[in-house]
Formats: structure tokens, C-alpha cells, sequence
């Protein structure tokens, strides 16, 4: 049977993309998310039989036994678990004025939920063998290195999920499950549909050395080689996905 990989997130945007590659490498799809009715069942669609939908709040810590061991009874154990799922900062604007309610809801989700997931996803791949490679990827952004005062509660989030794919990556390394972090750069979703018009100008005037948006479709196929083993030794790569935007430059 062919690895399982559970997508957080894979109905839309940098998710969708993911989960497009991996269904092309041959994964079957486990795609768990909070959407709309419609999305879901559109994403679906769009990934075919081999992939089910599992409604899932990420910030439900209390739910994830539940969605795991209904997975496992549907689909069989995880052999891939990309945590992809996040959310943007609530509001943009001066990093004074964040609130205490808005800086716990983003670090509920892009940080709590997506670390005690794969703490547990890490548990039962522990507690199981399988004959295909496994791993765990954190998707996270350039802003986990790259400070804008203006959502700091975002850029906070993300650092902070980076060394929790670092700190999970020495723990699962002796027992060869590799644990990698993704950093997207300017990707066009839906989550940046509202800033277009400001980074087309910006990528236009260098912003991004590669001179282009960044597609979904690039954070898929930068993922394929993490979770099909080809760079089992690098275990603990953090892999910028970004168009060279976070090269330092003179």
C-alpha cells in the first residue's frame, strides 16, 4: 500500500499545492482543516478517491486522539505528517497595541495546535513500524526569521513553530523519522489576496530575486524530496521556499 500523508490545511492555498505533489508522488491523502462545506467538498474533487476530508480545528488540542485514531481505522497509520495549517495575524498595525487575546489566538493555532499534532503523530509513529519512509515537515514562513513590527504576533508564531521542528528533530533522529521546516516566502493564496497590489510593486522593484510570486506549486515540489526519503540525513533542514527574498544582501 502506498504512505498515507496528513495534510493540515490542504484544501486551499499553499496546502492544496502540497497535497497536489503528494498525490502525484503517489501518497494517499489524509486532508484535515476547518473549511467551509463547499471548499472541502471542491478540494476533493480536486484531489481525487485516493484522499478523505477530516474536519478538524487545529486549535482543539482535546480532539486530536479522535481525528488521529479515526485516520488510522479509515486509512491506516500516518507515514507523513505536513503541518501546514495557519492563520495571519488578526490585525496589522503597531506591535504595541497587540492585544493578549489576539496574541493567544495565533499562537493556539500556528503554534500549540500544529506542535502537540505532531507530538502525537510522533508518539504512534513511534509506537509502529511501517516500510516506508516517515517524517514530519512544519511549514512555517521566511517571517520565522525575517521581523515585521507590524504582525509580530505572526512573525513570533512562526519562530517559535521553527524551533519546535528543530527541537522534534533531534528527538526523532535516532530513530530515522526525519522533521524538516518549510519557509514559504511571498506566495500567491488567498491569505495574500489582500496585499497584491503592495508586492507587486515591491517584487517588481527586487524585492524578490527571482522576480516572481512564489505558487503553491513550488512548496509542493520542494516538499517531494523530504517526505520520500532523498534527504533522510539531512534531518533538521530548515529549506527556504522563497525566491532568494531571504538571502542577505549588501
Amino acid at each position: 500500500m502506498s504512505p498515507l500523508a496528513l495534510v493540515t490545511g490542504g484544501q486551499q492555498g499553499i496546502g492544496l499545492g502540497i497535497a497536489q505533489a503528494l498525490r502525484a508522488q503517489g501518497f494517499r491523502l489524509a486532508i484535515a482543516s476547518l473549511p467551509s462545506p463547499d471548499q472541502a467538498a471542491e478540494a476533493m474533487r480536486t484531489l481525487g478517491p485516493e484522499a478523505r476530508y477530516y474536519r478538524h480545528d487545529l486549535a482543539d488540542l482535546a480532539a486530536i486522539p479522535a481525528l488521529l485514531d479515526r485516520i488510522a481505522a479509515e486509512q491506516g497509520p500516518v507515514d507523513a505528517l505536513i503541518q501546514n495549517a495557519g492563520v495571519a495575524a488578526r490585525i496589522r498595525g503597531d506591535m504595541l497595541e497587540i492585544t493578549p487575546e489576539n496574541f493567544d489566538w495565533i499562537m493556539g493555532i500556528n503554534l500549540k495546535g500544529g506542535f502537540f499534532l505532531a507530538q502525537q503523530v510522533a508518539k504512534r509513529m513511534l509506537a509502529s513500524t511501517s516500510p516506508h519512509y516517515r517524517s514530519i515537515t512544519f511549514v512555517t514562513s521566511v517571517s520565522a526569521r525575517m521581523a515585521s513590527p507590524e504582525r509580530a504576533d505572526y512573525c513570533i508564531s512562526k519562530a517559535a513553530a521553527s524551533m519546535a521542528a528543530q527541537s522534534l528533530a533531534l528527538r526523532l533522529a535516532p530513530h530515522n523519522i526525519g522533521v524538516f521546516e518549510l519557509r514559504p516566502g511571498i506566495i500567491a493564496t488567498g491569505m495574500t489576496e489582500a496585499v497584491r497590489d503592495k508586492y507587486d510593486a515591491r517584487i517588481a522593484g527586487g524585492l524578490v530575486p527571482a522576480g516572481r510570486w512564489g505558487q503553491p506549486s513550488d512548496i509542493g515540489q520542494a516538499l517531494i524530496p523530504l517526505v520520500t526519503g532523498r534527504l533522510a540525513f539531512a534531518t533538521g533542514a530548515v529549506i527556504p521556499v522563497d525566491g532568494g527574498l531571504s538571502i542577505e544582501r549588501l
